[in-house]
């Protein structure tokens, strides 16, 4: 995969949406969209298939987009965090 490849919401693989989100401030999120882990943290609940529950599956755009949790405002599109998944998602498939 080339990182000169301009990464935009419009092609994007959502890969970050199989990432654990750890909801560190309270920004709103449904408790619907939560669960706790094995350590007490509230994170995004994931379902069966490891996709975030917040994930539309059929634009893959976030539902709760304005309530989203600080970890996913803070990944920035096309940003190093997100190019290393994509890649590794990339070699995986």
């Amino acid at each position: 995969m080339s990182h000169s490849v301009a990464v935009r919401c419009e092609d994007c693989a959502a890969v970050c949406c199989r990432l654990e989100v750890v909801c560190l401030t309270d920004s709103g999120v449904p408790r619907h969209f939560t669960t706790r882990d094995a350590w007490g943290r509230v994170v995004l609940r994931r379902l069966d298939d490891g996709w975030c529950a917040a994930l539309d599956r059929d634009t893959l755009r976030c539902r709760i987009y304005e309530q989203r949790p600080l970890v996913c405002r803070e990944f920035e599109m096309g940003g190093p965090d997100c190019l290393a998944e994509r890649e590794q998602a990339w070699h995986n498939s």
